[in-house]
Formats: C-alpha cells, sequence, structure tokens
C-alpha cells in the first residue's frame, strides 16, 4: 500500500480569498468571461504564453473552464480564476493556480496570468501569496516553484516580492511560443 494517499481524496479548498481577492476553482459557465479576458490581453500574453497567440471564442473557453474543473476534481491540475471583490460586481481579472502537481514529493508550481486592465495593482503578488500560504499549510508541499522566461522581469519581480529565491536558469530548456530557444528561470520557495 502506498505512503501517498490517492490524490482525487486530498482536500483541496476551492475558493480562496484575500483582502481584494476572490480565487475560485473553475467552474462551467465561466467561459465568456475567460474569452474577453484573454482578448484583451492577448498584446501581453502572447510572448509568454502559448495558449494565449489568439483571441479564444466563447465555446472554445468553456471547453478549456470544463476540462480545468475535471482536472480540479482529479486533482491533476488546480487551477483558479482570479475575481476582485468588490461589492459592485465580481470581475475576472486573470488566472493562477498549481501546476506540475507531484503529491508524493508535495512540489507545486504556480503559474499567473492577468488581464491588461488589471496590471499594476498589485494582483498577482496577492493571488501568489495566497496559492503559496495554501499548498505549505493545507496541502503540506515541500516545495513550491515559479518558472518563467529570463526576460519576463515582471513575472520575475512577482516571484521576488513574494519571497521566492532564484534558484538557478535553465539554458535553452524550453521554446517560446514563436518556437525559439529560451532560458527559463527557477525560483522556489522550501516548506519546513
Amino acid at each position: 500500500m502506498s505512503a501517498t494517499p490517492d490524490p482525487i481524496l486530498i482536500e483541496v479548498p476551492e475558493t480562496l480569498e484575500t483582502e481584494r481577492l476572490l480565487l475560485a476553482a473553475p467552474r462551467p459557465g465561466i467561459g465568456p468571461a475567460l474569452a474577453v479576458a484573454i482578448a484583451e490581453s492577448l498584446v501581453q500574453l502572447s510572448p509568454w504564453m502559448p495558449w494565449a497567440q489568439q483571441a479564444p471564442s466563447f465555446e472554445d473557453s468553456e471547453a478549456v473552464a470544463r476540462r480545468m474543473c475535471a482536472d480540479f476534481i482529479a486533482r491533476r491540475d488546480l487551477s483558479y480564476q482570479i475575481y476582485d471583490r468588490a461589492v459592485e460586481g465580481r470581475r475576472l481579472l486573470g488566472g493562477c493556480g498549481l501546476h506540475r502537481l507531484d503529491w508524493e514529493v508535495r512540489r507545486f508550481e504556480i503559474g499567473y496570468w492577468i488581464r491588461s486592465s488589471a496590471q499594476g495593482e498589485g494582483y498577482v503578488s496577492e493571488a501568489v501569496l495566497a496559492l503559496t500560504r495554501m499548498a505549505f499549510e493545507q496541502l503540506r508541499a515541500r516545495r513550491v516553484e515559479i518558472r518563467m522566461d529570463d526576460v519576463n522581469l515582471r513575472s520575475r519581480a512577482v516571484a521576488e516580492r513574494c519571497g521566492f529565491e532564484l534558484e538557478g536558469i535553465l539554458r535553452r530548456d524550453s521554446l517560446t511560443p514563436a518556437g525559439e530557444p529560451r532560458n527559463t528561470c527557477v525560483y522556489a520557495r522550501i516548506g519546513l
């Protein structure tokens, strides 16, 4: 018998709240809002994100949302949508999550993106800190990583603001969405 529980039995919160944000697990019906946020942000996202090379249709985004929901339930990937907590109505600001899950080691990688109209407000750092806290406190993480292209200075600044340490730069280890070799920065925080 394995010492690692079946991941589907691991309790993972479906929502996380911060002072200004609600992080919510994906659910059916968010496709249109997701498509609008991505379309607004293509110029900023396309250099880094392979999935942001063209504006998605509402239907395509709904299919993605439903796949993310299924992956969340199965504990294969833990994506969250970032919403503001404004009283006048919640607006989808972006996405974040724990990816490349290794339940045996308890190692997770945080990924994030924010719509263009919400950049520069500290929302990504607030979401990353909430995910990091949840990973260490509730999921008993031993290691949480953030990886990004070495020239993505905004993403690097988020990792550094959130207390992640640069462990190294993997040279020419992956490709940009345009197919060019790129270097990847590996930032990490380690649990006790």
